[in-house]
């Protein structure tokens, strides 16, 4: 799509925001704790699991606007989850594998919404503080 439009990073952090998600509400269940969504670390190691590269804080800051305006995504207090609006796109893709799901969700969001504007910054600190949690997350092999 044009300039306005929804991008392949879109797709990417949905997808990676998407997959962060459910593992930490695993964890978290089988742990007896509460769900409370996923960090910025577990959508980064979410997006280099589906992509071999961790998004920018370009990247991620302008899909976290598009997605959350748009009613996809929420964050609170830097905690990630998929909306309700979110998950039924989701649910409703054609079936893919982990290897074309972002192919098939940026085909899925040009069809069915408009990207938002949501207000929301990602800084240099919280951005940095996030890879080297990732960072240190891969050094001790989890």
């Amino acid at each position: 799509m044009g300039v306005g439009g929804w991008h392949w990073n879109d797709a990417w952090i949905f997808v990676s925001a998407v997959i962060a998600e459910r593992l930490e509400r695993d964890r978290a269940i089988h742990a007896a704790l509460p769900v409370a969504g996923a960090t910025l670390a577990d959508l980064l190691a979410a997006a280099d699991f589906l992509h071999h590269s961790v998004p920018s804080r370009e990247d991620i800051e302008g899909s976290v606007r598009r997605l959350s305006g748009a009613g996809l995504i929420t964050v609170d207090d830097d905690m990630f989850e998929v909306a309700p609006a979110g998950e039924q796109l989701w649910r409703t893709r054609p079936f893919s594998g982990l290897s074309s799901a972002v192919m098939t969700l940026q085909t899925q969001l040009n069809r069915s919404a408009e990207p938002g504007d949501a207000d929301w910054t990602l800084t240099d600190q919280a951005y940095a503080a996030a890879l080297r949690e990732y960072r240190l997350r891969l050094a001790d092999g989890r």
